[in-house]
């Protein structure tokens, strides 16, 4: 892996770090820039890796340097960079929702190679799933130095076209919430029948879990999957046919829609 540097010190920029200093990544060759240095320096102290206030010496350090900051920032970072430094050979990889390879390279000024990725929350504790694009710009080189960098925090995806990186998002990048609304509602009502808080977590996220386990270790379909657990007339057969009834496959359906529709508008 070559030098590797984040702008930005936020929650996936420490989820990647992680990743990549637990495979083996020497941690010099890691350098993190953050304009304030409370997480910056936690990544230091926790890690090993370098770390600094400034972005242009952290671009001058690095190959591949990955925009980790909000995207409303992305476009100032990257003229910051383009005027001060030769970014002819480095790579970049933008974890920013809602910015465009265009947009990315418009403010650097030139066709850089980038490489857009739609990462998500799990990607924290490793179990991570990215979605990645690369501009035509990016070499054979650059493309599995990127696909190592995002497999170190999960499972990744080559995309053809940079437009099912919103399609990424419906699927992936948003869903850990989707989950977690129907858990928290699984939580909510298992208190009301009469479990302690205690209880309920413990009932509902050890049901996901395992329920997730079997899935990822089953090259059965999730649909064969879930009718093994549903005996006709049964308990579990009645909760089913209650979600269809009240429309559960058209709001999931809506749902992701709206994420891809609210993502079309953020790249606008």
């Amino acid at each position: 892996m070559k030098k590797i540097a984040f702008i930005g010190a936020g929650n996936m920029a420490r989820a990647i770090v992680i990743g990549l200093v637990n495979s083996g990544v020497t941690p010099s060759d890691i350098i993190v820039a953050n304009p304030s240095p409370e997480k910056r320096l936690a990544l230091a102290n926790e890690f090993g890796i370098m770390h600094t206030d400034d972005n242009i010496k952290a671009t001058e350090f690095a190959d591949i340097i990955v925009l980790s900051v909000k995207p409303h920032f992305i476009s100032d970072v990257c003229q910051q960079l383009t005027k001060a430094c030769d970014i002819s050979q480095k790579l970049f990889i933008s974890v920013a929702a809602g910015r465009t390879v265009a947009q990315i390279q418009q403010a650097l000024a030139c066709n850089a190679a980038v490489v857009r990725v739609m990462p998500n929350t799990p990607s924290q504790l490793g179990f991570g799933m990215s979605g990645l694009f690369a501009s035509p710009e990016v070499n054979d080189e650059q493309k599995a130095a990127s696909g190592k960098l995002m497999s170190a925090v999960g499972k990744i995806i080559w995309l053809e076209t940079e437009s099912k990186i919103n399609d990424v998002i419906a699927v992936a990048g948003s869903a850990p919430a989707y989950f977690f609304l129907f858990m928290e509602a699984m939580e909510t009502h298992a208190k009301s029948l009469g479990f302690t808080d205690e209880e309920s977590r413990m009932l509902v996220q050890q049901t996901a879990l395992g329920s997730a386990q079997m899935v990822a270790h089953n090259s059965e379909s999730i649909s064969t999957l879930r009718g093994n657990v549903t005996s006709k007339g049964g308990t579990t057969h009645a909760a089913i046919e209650q979600f269809k009834a009240d429309g559960i496959e058209l709001m999931v359906k809506n749902a992701m829609n709206a994420a891809i529709a609210r993502a079309e508008e953020m790249a606008k």
